[in-house]
C-alpha cells in the first residue's frame, strides 16, 4: 500500500489540514487512476510536507530525507497527474514552507540553532530575495494572502526585550528586495496560532481564542477554554476559516463558529464519524474531513478542492440524480490533490462515504443553521419554475428514503412525510399550517391561498412557494416532526385571481426573485410573523431566535402581544444563562428592542437592568489587583494590537542607520554624545514630543541605536518598573449587558449620513432605568473616555473662541482697541456663530420634537442667533450711541455667558445641579403655569381698578378729579404761608409724572407691577390711600394670602419633595448620555461611528471590591438584589466577596416579623377593649356610689 497525503485549502469550499496516511485497497473504490511511473522526483524518499499557493496555481512538496523541494504546476485541472516543474536542493533543516502563485518560495530553516528565513524566486534561477527589515528578525510563521502579499509573523529582539511583530510585504521585487507596506505589534500576553490567507490572525490568551482581521483591525472572541488548562495546548489547536465560518479543532473536538450569528453552531466529536457525516450532509459544508484525521505528530497534509453543489443542491454524499442538467460536469466535480508514488495526483472525489450510514442514522440531532444558506440555489430554481397557474391538488416530492406530500386547501396547508419501509411508503409525520392572510376580490374578503410550486432541497428539507409567500420546512427523524425553518411573506394574491393582471403578477415575481438573488436569505418581513406556526417555530428554535429574534420581538411589541414578549425575553435570558461565554448575542435581541420598549413597555427595561446588574460572561468571577483605582473603568476586551504603519519611515530610517554605523564604534559614540547634550538641553520638550509621537504610533522601539530613540523608551521602562511598587487595589470584572447597544450600521451612505445620520439603540433610548445601575454608569464612562471628552473639549474651545471674540469686541473700550480690529472680531464672531448655528440647525431638523424637549437648546439657539445678528447690525451701523445696539450687545453677552456656563453640566460636580434644575423644573412647570395665570388675573383686576378713567398727557399738566390720573398721584409740594404752618391749598410745585407713577396705565406694566409685588416690592400700590380705597386693600390681602403666603410656600415644599424624590445622579447620567448622543450623531464622521474601539459589541468594566460589597449590601437592603434569572451567578459573586446572605432565611424572618406584627395588632385591639370596659366599670361604680 502507498502513502497518500492531501491538503485542503481554507476558503469556502477548501481548507488546510493534517491527516494520517491512508491505505488504498485495490478492491475498494479508487481515489487515483495510477500508471506505472519510472522516475522518482524525491529519489524514493518519503514526502513529509506539501504546500499549495493561495489561488491553487502552484504546489510544492518536500522530503526531509533527501532535503529536496519539488514544484508542480496545478493550472490545468483536466489532467489526473500534475506536471512536474522543477526541484530546489536544500542544505538546512526546514521547519516551514509556503509558495506564492508566481513561484516565490519561502522557507524557515535552522541556522546554528537560530531560525532564519529564506526567499527565492523559482522563476529566476532560484535567485534570493531579501526583506526590507531583516535585522534581529526571528521568523515564526508566514503565508501568502489572496492579494499576493507576504505576511510574516516574527519575534524581534531589541534593547527592550523581544517583541512580536506581524509584517506585511509587497511581493513586487525591487532591487532583489521586498518592501514592507505595514506592520503590527502583538501584545506580550498573546500567542499567534496561525494566519490565514484571508488576512485573519488567530491568537490565544488567557484561555480565549480571538480572530483578528488585518484589514479592518477588528477582533472577535471565538472560543474560551473551560476545561482542564493542562490539557489545552496551542500546538494542538487547528483553526480554519472563511467568510462564513471559523472551524476550530483541539484534542477530540471540532467547533464550528458562525461569523454571521456570532455563536458556535456545532460541537462535534472527531471520533463520531456518523455525527460528522450527517452534519456535512445536512449543511453541505465539506470542510470537516480536513479535521477528522489530524494529529499533531503528522506532517503529511491533505489538499481537497470541493466544488460541492450542483443545481439540484446535491452534495458529495448524494446519489446522482436522474434528472437532466445543462451544467458541465467539471463545474460539479470534487477534486483531490494527493501524493502517490512520489507524484502529485488529482482525481475526482465521488462517493467515498457510506450514504446509508449518513441518512439512516437516528441519533443525528438536526441543526437548523441558516447561515449556511444552502437554500439560495433551490429558491432561484423555484422562482424559475413558478407559473401563473396555482395548484390545489396534491404535490409530491420524493427523495431517496422519504417522500413529501403537500396539499393547499383554503386557509391551511397540509404537509405529510412518508418513509419507505421495504417497498411501501408509510406516513410518519403530518403538519397542518393554518394561515390568515385575507385579501379582497370584488369587495369580498377571502382567505383562499394555493400552492404555486415546491422543490425538494434534500431528503429532510423542502422549499414551497405559495400565494402568500415562501416556506422552508425540515423533517426531523429524531422526533418525527416537521418544523418551519423560514417564512417570507409575499403579497401577490390580488393579481393571481384577476386574470388580466398576469403581467403585474410576473413583475411581483421578478421583484422577489431579485430579493432572493443575494447570497443569504433575506430577513422575514413584518407580515411574516402573522403566521402563528412560524412564530412558534422561530421562537422555540435557538438559531432561528438568534437570527430573527429582533424582528420577532419588534413585531410582538408593536402588536402588543405581551405573552410573546415575555416568552422571547425569558428564552433569551435562559440561553445566556446556559452559556454566558458564547450566548451573549441573545441579550442583543432584548437591547435592540429598547427604543420600542421605552415607548410601549418601559418596565421591561427596568426589569432587564436590575436582573443583569453585576453579571459576567464567564463561568466564574475573578478578583485582580490593579495598580490604580479603576472603579467603573470600562474597557473593550480584545487584543490591543498596535498598528505601527505610521512609524514605517521611522523604522526604515533607524534600520538603515543601524546597518550603516553598527561597526563604526567611534562615529556611533560621537553621535550619541551630541544627541545626549541636545536631549538634556531640551528635556521637557523632548519628553512631551516623544510621548505624543509614541502614543499615536509615529515612532516605535524596534530599532533604537541612538540616544534620541533609546533615552525616551528607557525612561518609560524605568517608570513602569517603579509603578510596580504602587499599592494595588482589588478589583472585580463585570460585563455591561447592553450587547450591540452602542453599535451603528456599517451599511451607510456618506452624503445621507451627513444630512440625517442613522441612530444607534443608545441614541434612540435614553431611559432612566438604564442608568440606575453601575452598568449604565460604566457605559457612560467608557464612551466619555473613548471619544466624548476630546470632542467636547474641541466644541468648548471653538465656543470659547466665539465668546472671546464677541466679548472683546463688545466690551473693550475704544482707547484700547482700534476700529479695524473690532470689525475683525465681529466678522470672526459671525463666522464662528454660523458654524455653531449650522450644527444646531442640523439637530433641530433631525428631531424637532426632541429638540424642543431639551431646555438647553433654547439657550444655544438664542446665544448664536443674537451674537450673529448683533455683529452684523454693528458692522452695518457702527453707531456706538445707538441704544438698540447697546441693548443687543448686552443680551448677546448675557446668553453667551450662560451658554459658557452650560458647558460645565458635563462634569459631575456641576452637572448634578443642572440636572436638578431641569428635572425639578419639569415637575413644577404646571404649578408655575397656575401661579402665572393667577398673577395675570390679579394684574387684570388691578388694571381695571386703577387705570385712569379720563384722558391725560405726560407732556402737559392735566387737572381733574380722576384719582388714577398720574398728575394727581405725582408728588406735590405746597408753600407754607404763615408762622403757624398753614399751607396754600394750591400746590406750589408738582413732580412731573412718568409711566412708573401709575404702572396700571398699561396691562403690560400692570403685570410687571404684580410680579414686583410678589417679589416684595409693593411701591406700585403705595400711591393710593387704602382707607379711601377698600377694594385695593381687599385685592392686596387676597393676593398676599393666596399667592405670597399659600402658593409660594407650597411651591417651596414641592421643590423640596422633588429634589428628595429625584435621583439626581441618574438625572446627571441621562444628561451626559444626551451630550454623548449629540456628539455621536452630529460631530463624528460616519466611518468613526463604525470604529470597534469606540463602539464595541461587548464592554466590560472593573469595580472596586470594597465598593462592590457596599453596593450589594445597599441593593439587598432596598430589595433590589434578588432576581429569579441569575441566582447561581449571584451566589458565586457573594461567595467571592465573602458576603453572607440567605434570601430564604430572610424571607422566613420577614414572615415571622409580619406574623408578630399581626399578633401585636390583635393584642392592642384587646387592650383597647379592656380599657373601654374599665372606663365603663368605673362609671358604673361612681353611679352606684351616688
Amino acid at each position: 500500500m502507498d502513502d497518500i497525503s492531501i491538503k485542503i485549502n481554507d476558503d469556502v469550499n477548501k481548507i488546510e489540514i493534517d491527516v494520517d496516511k491512508i491505505d488504498v485497497d485495490k478492491n475498494d473504490d479508487k481515489i487515483f487512476t495510477l500508471n506505472d511511473i519510472n522516475d522518482e522526483p524525491h529519489n524514493g524518499k518519503l514526502i513529509t510536507m506539501i504546500e499549495i499557493s493561495p489561488n491553487e496555481k502552484y504546489l510544492i512538496t518536500y522530503s526531509e530525507e533527501d532535503r529536496l523541494i519539488v514544484g508542480w504546476n496545478v493550472e490545468n485541472i483536466d489532467k489526473i497527474q500534475l506536471k512536474f516543474d522543477q526541484t530546489v536542493k536544500i542544505n538546512k533543516n526546514i521547519y516551514s514552507l509556503c509558495v506564492s502563485d508566481d513561484k516565490k518560495l519561502c522557507r524557515i530553516y535552522d541556522d546554528d540553532n537560530d531560525d532564519k528565513i529564506d526567499i527565492i524566486d523559482m522563476n529566476n534561477n532560484d535567485k534570493k530575495i531579501a526583506l526590507s527589515f531583516d535585522r534581529r528578525i526571528y521568523p515564526v510563521y508566514f503565508t501568502f494572502n489572496l492579494k499576493d502579499e507576504f505576511i510574516l509573523y516574527s519575534s524581534v529582539h531589541s534593547y527592550f526585550g523581544s517583541q512580536k511583530i506581524i509584517w506585511i510585504y509587497s511581493t513586487q521585487t525591487k532591487n532583489n528586495k521586498w518592501e514592507c507596506k505595514r506592520f503590527y505589534r502583538i501584545p506580550e500576553d498573546y500567542e499567534v496560532i496561525s494566519i490565514s490567507k484571508y488576512d485573519k490572525v488567530y491568537l490565544y490568551s488567557n484561555d480565549y481564542i480571538y480572530e483578528w482581521n488585518i484589514d479592518t483591525e477588528k477582533s472577535v472572541k471565538i472560543f474560551v477554554n473551560n476545561e482542564d488548562k493542562n490539557e489545552f495546548e496551542t500546538k494542538n489547536i487547528r483553526i480554519f476559516s472563511n467568510e462564513k465560518f471559523n472551524i476550530l479543532k483541539f484534542n477530540d473536538k471540532i467547533i464550528v463558529y458562525s461569523i454571521e450569528l456570532g455563536i458556535p453552531i456545532a460541537t462535534l466529536n472527531i471520533n463520531d464519524d456518523i455525527q460528522l457525516y450527517n452534519f456535512m450532509n445536512h449543511t453541505g459544508l465539506f470542510l470537516l474531513p480536513s479535521l477528522f484525521y489530524y494529529t499533531p505528530d503528522k506532517k503529511i497534509k491533505y489538499c481537497w478542492n470541493s466544488k460541492y453543489k450542483n443545481r439540484f443542491n446535491q452534495t458529495l454524499f448524494d446519489k446522482p440524480t436522474d434528472e437532466q442538467t445543462d451544467e458541465q460536469t467539471d463545474e460539479q466535480t470534487k477534486f483531490v490533490f494527493g501524493i502517490l508514488n512520489e507524484r502529485v495526483w488529482k482525481s475526482k472525489f465521488y462517493e467515498n462515504m457510506s450514504k446509508t450510514k449518513v441518512i439512516e442514522c437516528e441519533t443525528y440531532n438536526h441543526l437548523n443553521v441558516h447561515s449556511f444558506n444552502p437554500y439560495m440555489d433551490t429558491i432561484s430554481t423555484l422562482f424559475q419554475n413558478a407559473t401563473c397557474d396555482s395548484k390545489e391538488e396534491l404535490t409530491e416530492s420524493i427523495g431517496n428514503l422519504i417522500k413529501w406530500e403537500i396539499f393547499a386547501d383554503d386557509d391551511k396547508i397540509r404537509l405529510e412525510v412518508f418513509k419507505k419501509i421495504n417497498t411501501e411508503w408509510e406516513s410518519i409525520s403530518t403538519r397542518i399550517e393554518k394561515h390568515h392572510y385575507p385579501f379582497k376580490i370584488d369587495d369580498i374578503t377571502i382567505n383562499l391561498h394555493k400552492l404555486i410550486v415546491s422543490l425538494l432541497f434534500n431528503n429532510n428539507d423542502i422549499v414551497i412557494l405559495t400565494t402568500f409567500g415562501i416556506l422552508i420546512y425540515t423533517f426531523s427523524e429524531n422526533n418525527k416532526s416537521i418544523s418551519l425553518n423560514y417564512f417570507y411573506f409575499i403579497n401577490f394574491d390580488n393579481y393571481r385571481y384577476e386574470y388580466n393582471n398576469n403581467k403585474k403578477y410576473m413583475e411581483i415575481l421578478q421583484h422577489n426573485t431579485r430579493i432572493f438573488s443575494k447570497s443569504t436569505l433575506p430577513l422575514p418581513n413584518y407580515d411574516s410573523f402573522r403566521l402563528n406556526g412560524w412564530v412558534s417555530d422561530a421562537k422555540n428554535n435557538k438559531s432561528s431566535l438568534l437570527k430573527y429574534g429582533v424582528e420577532l420581538l419588534t413585531f410582538a411589541i408593536k402588536e402588543h402581544k405581551l405573552e410573546l414578549i415575555d416568552d422571547i425575553y425569558k428564552k433569551c435570558m435562559t440561553y445566556f444563562k446556559e452559556d454566558p461565554i458564547n450566548n451573549k448575542s441573545f441579550l442583543s435581541i432584548i437591547t435592540s428592542a429598547f427604543p420600542l420598549l421605552n415607548e410601549y413597555y418601559p418596565e421591561y427595561i427596568l426589569k432587564y437592568s436590575l436582573e443583569t446588574n453585576m453579571i459576567i460572561d464567564t463561568s466564574f468571577y475573578s478578583i485582580e489587583h490593579q495598580n490604580k483605582n479603576l472603579h467603573l473603568h470600562s474597557f473593550f476586551q480584545s487584543p490591543q494590537i498596535a498598528n505601527l504603519s505610521k512609524s514605517l519611515l521611522w523604522t526604515k530610517y533607524y534600520h538603515k542607520f543601524y546597518n550603516a554605523i553598527n561597526h563604526r564604534k567611534l562615529l556611533l559614540i560621537s553621535i550619541r554624545v551630541i544627541q545626549a547634550l541636545i536631549t538634556l538641553s531640551t528635556l521637557p520638550l523632548y519628553l512631551a514630543t516623544f510621548y505624543v509621537l509614541s502614543k499615536y504610533n509615529f515612532i516605535n522601539n524596534i530599532y533604537t541605536p541612538d540616544v534620541f530613540s533609546y533615552a525616551y523608551f528607557r525612561i518609560v521602562e524605568i517608570f513602569k518598573y517603579f509603578q510596580k511598587d504602587i499599592t494595588t487595589t482589588p478589583t472585580i470584572t463585570f460585563i455591561i449587558p447592553y450587547i450591540n447597544f452602542v453599535n451603528y450600521s456599517k451599511d451607510y451612505n456618506w452624503f445621507l449620513e451627513l444630512i440625517r445620520p442613522q441612530p444607534s439603540q443608545f441614541t434612540k433610548s435614553i431611559n432612566r432605568n438604564i442608568y440606575k445601575t453601575w452598568n449604565g454608569e460604566a457605559l457612560i464612562k467608557f464612551k466619555w473616555n473613548a471619544y466624548g471628552i476630546y470632542y467636547y473639549a474641541i466644541i468648548w474651545i471653538l465656543f470659547m473662541v466665539l465668546l472671546g471674540c464677541f466679548t472683546a469686541a463688545a466690551t473693550i473700550p475704544q482707547q484700547y482697541i482700534s476700529e479695524e480690529i473690532r470689525q475683525q472680531l465681529f466678522i470672526a464672531s459671525i463666522i464662528l456663530g454660523f458654524i455653531h448655528l449650522i450644527l444646531e440647525i442640523r439637530q433641530f431638523f433631525y428631531n424637532v420634537t426632541k429638540w424642543f424637549k431639551n431646555f438647553w437648546n433654547i439657550f444655544d439657539i438664542i446665544a448664536y442667533v443674537l451674537s450673529i445678528y448683533t455683529s452684523i447690525y454693528w458692522l452695518q451701523t457702527n453707531d456706538k450711541n445707538n441704544n438698540y445696539l447697546i441693548q443687543s450687545l448686552s443680551f448677546s453677552c448675557l446668553f453667551l455667558d450662560i451658554k459658557f456656563l452650560l458647558f460645565f453640566r458635563a462634569f459631575e460636580y456641576f452637572g448634578v445641579y443642572f440636572a436638578i434644575i431641569i428635572s425639578v423644573g419639569k415637575k413644577i412647570f404646571s404649578f408655575l403655569v397656575v401661579i402665572f395665570i393667577i398673577i395675570i388675573s390679579f394684574a387684570h383686576a388691578f388694571y381695571i381698578l386703577l387705570s385712569p378713567k379720563s384722558e391725560f398727557s405726560f407732556e402737559q399738566y392735566t387737572n381733574n378729579d380722576d384719582p388714577n390720573n398720574p398728575w394727581n398721584l405725582a408728588s406735590s409740594y405746597s408753600q407754607v404761608i404763615d408762622n403757624n404752618g398753614n399751607t396754600n391749598s394750591n400746590p406750589f410745585m408738582i413732580q412731573t409724572p412718568d409711566k412708573n407713577t401709575n404702572m396700571f396705565i398699561d396691562i403690560k406694566t400692570s403685570l410687571f407691577a404684580i410680579y414686583l409685588f410678589l417679589a416684595g416690592d409693593s411701591s406700585a400700590l403705595s400711591n393710593w390711600s387704602y382707607a379711601d380705597n377698600p377694594s385695593i386693600a381687599i385685592l392686596i390681602i387676597l393676593f398676599s394670602l393666596l399667592v405670597v403666603v399659600y402658593l409660594m410656600n407650597l411651591l417651596i415644599g414641592l421643590l423640596n419633595n422633588a429634589i428628595e424624590e429625584d435621583n439626581n445622579r441618574v438625572s446627571y447620567l441621562i444628561q451626559k448620555a444626551e451630550i454623548l448622543a449629540e456628539i455621536e450623531l452630529f460631530y463624528l464622521l460616519p466611518n468613526q461611528r463604525c470604529w470597534q474601539t469606540w463602539f464595541p459589541e461587548v464592554i466590560h468594566y472593573y469595580t472596586d471590591v470594597d465598593k462592590t460589597r457596599i453596593e450589594i449590601e445597599r441593593l439587598i437592603k432596598e430589595g433590589e438584589w434578588d432576581n429569579k434569572e441569575f441566582i447561581k451567578m449571584q451566589e458565586k459573586l457573594l461567595e467571592q466577596l465573602q458576603i453572607k446572605y440567605n434570601p430564604i432565611g430572610n424571607e422566613v424572618i420577614l414572615e415571622k416579623v409580619k406574623s408578630n406584627d399581626v399578633k401585636l395588632d390583635k393584642l392592642e385591639e384587646k387592650l383597647d377593649k379592656l380599657e373601654k370596659l374599665e372606663e365603663k366599670l368605673e362609671k358604673l361604680l361612681e353611679i352606684h356610689a351616688k
